[in-house]
């Protein structure tokens, strides 16, 4: 059995112990201690990393009472190091944890919910709850979480017996064999849990609850703790005040800003839409009367710009039309239509030919191709004729 000083110092950074064990693990090393301060993953929490002596230490999982750390490279046994852990990590880890501890027994304590889900990841933490919670409700949580954290409570460890445990109400995720670890945080949360904490609920910093949707029946709240907050905070402070000196509005009222822009967006999007049917509409009625089938290259239409030109040809009495939009170096996007006849045949002989993809309905078809644009002409021309019989 290894001992787990993490359990009798969750803030111990250092320590010493005595190999006991190395076997290779893939291309790493499997390394077993008389004791450790490394946190094995599990609850949710994944693993401690850090060094033995100089030596990298990876990973950290537990097997039959025995903790093995995934080293980069091999200890002799018998030999004692020096361990150190990642402390840094190791905080931000214990802020998320017992950050989860206090919103999952506000939830529960409210609701009546269960958390059925804690991730703890590289970026954020995720709980997973049966039930609905709206976005208002999760900010009501988010204030009493906040409010315990600057009662900077005690967070409190005990290992009751079984007769204590039959009389005790404490959240737990599975039923769990031999000795129960409880951890208690007064007024807010009991709960089985074998990952560490930290002392005080004052050192989780700020809780801040990010997203909350629906999920398997219930829903998933995203939350990030402390200097995880912090740096959201940040970020996002960064962003808006870049959006404020772009805008030159005050950082307070970007947001009324950004819908001004959107709104003034609008309309000259639905002007420029207007000017381009405009243009079109001239572009039409100056394709030769000739030309029973038009075939048009363009490269500086907007939108459905494309379709309302063909529609646009159409109407001018022409047996079919075909617009072909310049998307890059003999790349093109395309549009065919007829009123008079099935367009299909020459969209699937294009895409043969011309490696394209595409399809639609008798009267109207559209795709993407690759290729020089005098080729597509002439070919369309010679399947009209063929088609037609012209």
């Amino acid at each position: 059995m290894t001992e787990k000083l993490f359990y009798q110092d969750s803030h111990q950074k250092e320590f010493t112990a005595n190999v006991q064990m190395c076997q290779p693990k893939g291309e790493a090393y499997e390394v077993v201690l008389d004791r450790t301060a490394f946190f094995p993953e599990g609850g949710g929490q994944y693993a401690d990393t850090g060094l033995l002596g100089d030596v990298r230490v990876l990973d950290v999982h537990e097997r039959d009472g025995l903790i093995y750390h995934l080293t980069e490279a091999p200890i002799e046994p018998g030999t004692e190091v020096t361990g150190k852990i990642d402390w840094e990590l190791r905080f931000m880890k214990m802020q998320q944890h017992t950050g989860e501890h206090i919103v999952s027994g506000l939830v529960h304590e409210r609701f009546g919910y269960h958390n059925v889900g804690f991730h703890l990841g590289s970026e954020d933490c995720t709980m997973d709850f049966n039930g609905e919670i709206t976005k208002e409700e999760l900010k009501e949580i988010e204030w009493a979480a906040n409010e315990a954290v600057y009662k900077n409570l005690k967070v409190q460890v005990s290992y009751p017996s079984k007769e204590e445990l039959e009389t005790l109400e404490y959240r737990s995720k599975i039923e769990i064999e031999g000795q129960v670890r409880i951890v208690t945080i007064p007024g807010y949360d009991v709960c089985a849990c074998c990952a560490p904490h930290v002392e005080y609920t004052g050192e989780i910093g700020m809780v801040k609850l990010t997203n909350v949707q629906r999920y398997k029946g219930g829903v998933r709240v995203t939350m990030l703790c402390g200097f995880r907050a912090l740096r959201d905070y940040r970020e996002k402070e960064r962003h808006v005040k870049n959006i404020s000196a772009l805008l030159c509005a005050k950082e307070n009222e970007v947001s009324k800003a950004v819908e001004h822009l959107k709104e003034e967006q609008a309309r000259w999007k639905a002007k420029l839409s207007e000017s381009q049917r405009k243009l079109l509409e001239y572009r039409a009625r100056e394709i030769p009367q000739e030309e029973a089938f038009t075939c048009l290259f363009e490269n500086e239409l907007e939108g459905d710009g494309p379709r309302i030109l063909m529609n646009l040809v159409l109407a001018e009495g022409k047996k079919g039309c075909a617009v072909f939009l310049e998307t890059g170096r003999e790349e093109y996007r395309y549009v065919i239509g007829s009123k008079s006849m099935d367009v299909r045949p020459i969209a699937k002989g294009l895409n043969e030919m011309f490696s394209g993809r595409g399809g639609g309905k008798p009267e109207m078809v559209q795709g993407s191709l690759k290729g020089n644009k005098y080729d597509v002409r002439e070919w369309i021309q010679k399947k009209v004729r063929e088609t037609t019989n012209e």
